[in-house]
């Protein structure tokens, strides 16, 4: 595939300046050879909030707490409706692999699933972490309440049982659906992948720092590369109207992993290939 590919260019500070960084020269695009066969569209934590009658996404719905400390949720659900359709539908009909980072118990029932814990086996024993303290309860229970407000847990932790795969972003049977690290590494390396492209949410959380995310991968070789308008991420009363978190964490993947696609350059490129 021939994409447009945004980058960062984090050269040349300046060093005689106030501030160093105003000099780098920022943002630039690129036309890239991208191997469609050692690549695969990664569509990590996509959930049916706000997508299913059951989940309403209003301020007066069982849910509402959960939506309260989600904020992200308002974005969330126009790119799940909106832009994943498509690139799924052109992702299947031109043979780039399509595979699920999920999280729940919902995911037990795909047979994605039970073919990519089969092929991965149990994943490696994890060594023993924290010790057990009460003070160490009571320190996080505070700290929930202190993030979170004393009013929004009841709803947060409201039955988790209408919980799914959204019906936009339903994986196929044929399609891998992976909840560690472990079992994603052991899918790519099977078919040969060695570039994942993310989707999802939120780039700067979960896609970041969740098992099978970006920092897990990229620490076992692979490259990283996000589209940047089929996520949103996390954001702050201080950063939420103008988005700069998903910015700053736009960044961090050119930097750090990979590059930044648009979905319509994607499916532009998959089109331009021989349908499979």
């Amino acid at each position: 595939m021939r994409l447009t590919a945004h980058f960062y260019r984090y050269y040349d500070a300046d060093l005689t300046a106030e501030v160093p960084a105003d000099a780098l020269l920022g943002w630039d695009t690129k036309t890239l050879e991208v191997p469609q066969n050692e690549s695969a569209l990664a569509c990590m934590h996509f959930w049916n909030f706000g997508l299913d009658e059951r989940l309403p996404y209003a301020p007066d719905a069982p849910w509402a707490g959960w939506y309260r400390v989600q904020e992200y949720f308002s974005r969330a659900i126009p790119i799940t409706r909106d832009v994943m359709p498509p690139l799924l539908r052109a992702a299947r009909a031109h043979g780039l692999g399509v595979i699920h980072v999920g999280s729940g118990s919902h995911i037990l029932k795909y047979p994605g699933f039970a073919m990519a814990r089969e092929l991965a086996g149990d994943d490696p024993p994890r060594p023993e972490g924290a010790p057990s303290s009460t003070a160490r309860d009571a320190w996080f229970k505070e700290r929930n309440r202190d993030l979170y407000g004393p009013h929004n847990p009841p709803n947060v932790t409201y039955d988790f049982a209408p919980v799914d795969f959204p019906p936009q972003v339903k994986p196929l049977d044929s399609e891998p659906i992976v909840v560690s690290t472990h079992q994603l590494n052991a899918v790519c390396r099977q078919r040969g992948i060695w570039h994942l492209i993310y989707c999802g949410f939120c780039v700067n959380s979960c896609i970041e720092d969740s098992p099978g995310g970006m920092v897990d991968m990229r620490r076992l070789g692979y490259a990283c590369s996000i589209l940047r308008d089929a996520t949103t991420a996390a954001e702050y009363r201080e950063t939420a109207r103008h988005e700069l978190c998903k910015q700053v964490a736009f960044c961090k993947v050119s930097l750090g992993s990979g590059y930044v696609f648009d979905s319509a350059d994607l499916i532009a490129a998959l089109e331009d290939e021989p349908a499979t």
